[in-house]
């Protein structure tokens, strides 16, 4: 089945394979051109983290999550095996599973026998990766329906009409949050609310503050996979953007700034040189950087505050033994 609607500034087609579905909602190239632009005239150049995944940058993401630097996705699937039918409880077995930022789907695997959904609806940016995901989980689990839909979901989207009737909760793994300034935390925090009310709720993973060391090796692999992943950035901006940027004339730079409690990574320029972006041309000194992401690390104390700010409250949390990573069941206050 396909059919294409025109919604505001939106294409919508939408395909089905057996139990899975995909919708297309991608927004429009003029606006990330547009915010493209904005970023790249701040006095500190900044390019939203959304644009790194395209179908390269998600499988290098993906590669990420395996390696032995990076203990956010190994210490979170353990967190996720471990309590998984304790999750179950909280979440309500038949509920509706809205996953913002889904990528591969892997962690959703380790809860759909225990959880039992009624439907598991997958949000990502990169279409081609999002089907292809979509099904092969649609073929590992042929009981459940899978609504998948393209889409930034930082902006407008929309449910997909034929969802069945129930709970609705937003897993969000990953300490995705993390990228968002807190204050930007806290109202995607409420925009989720809106989602799920009135009765549904939040299953939020959270990386923990801890050493720099343990953050900065974490984000500086030795096989250069997270670099790669950064200078893709690039080169996805020049696939789909018509941008000019030499990915060779930057280089990857992650740190970890204690006072703020977040990593910072940025691509930083070689050489003084300009980069064309459409009719704009923006200039680069030696040593200036682009900002590509920020990931903040919370204590306990800090995801209550959030949780509050957004009108929600920790109904039960869940930790690792050595307290470095986080899963929470928030429910509107």
């Amino acid at each position: 089945m396909k059919a294409a609607t025109r919604q505001t500034n939106q294409v919508v087609i939408e395909t089905a394979t057996g139990n899975v579905r995909f919708e297309d909602q991608h927004p429009g190239r003029g606006d990330a051109g547009r915010e493209l632009r904005r970023g790249l005239a701040l006095p500190q150049k900044m390019i939203n983290p959304k644009f790194f995944y395209d179908q390269l940058g998600s499988e290098l993401f993906d590669q990420i999550t395996r390696l032995p630097e990076y203990y956010p996705a190994r210490t979170e699937k353990a967190i996720l095996t471990k309590y998984r039918a304790e999750m179950a409880r909280y979440c309500g077995r038949g509920s509706v599973i809205i996953e913002p930022g889904s990528g591969s789907s892997e962690k959703i695997r380790l809860l759909l026998n225990a959880l039992e959904p009624s439907a598991y609806v997958p949000l990502d940016i990169s279409a081609d990766f999002l089907q292809q995901a979509a099904q092969r989980l649609g073929e590992e689990f042929p009981g459940v329906q899978i609504h998948a839909i393209c889409a930034d979901f930082s902006h407008n989207w929309s449910l997909p009409r034929t969802l069945p009737a129930g709970k609705r909760v937003v897993f969000y793994p990953g300490s995705t949050i993390g990228n968002l300034e807190p204050e930007a935390a806290v109202a995607f925090l409420q925009r989720m609310r809106q989602w799920v009310a009135p009765e549904g709720g939040i299953l939020l993973g959270v990386d923990l503050h801890k050493s720099s060391d343990r953050l900065n090796v974490a984000y500086n692999d030795s096989a250069g996979v997270t670099a790669r992943f950064n200078l893709n950035l690039l080169r996805h901006l020049n696939q789909v953007l018509g941008t000019r940027f030499d990915p060779a004339r930057f280089r990857h730079r992650a740190f970890y700034c204690e006072a703020r409690q977040r990593i910072e990574m940025h691509l930083v320029s070689v050489e003084k040189h300009s980069v064309a972006c459409g009719d704009e041309v923006f200039e680069f000194e030696a040593g200036e950087t682009i900002h590509t992401e920020n990931s903040y690390k919370y204590t306990p104390q800090g995801i209550e505050d959030l949780a509050s700010g957004a009108g929600l409250r920790v109904g039960k949390s869940w930790l690792d033994d050595e307290a470095l990573f986080s899963v929470h069941y928030l429910e509107p206050a």
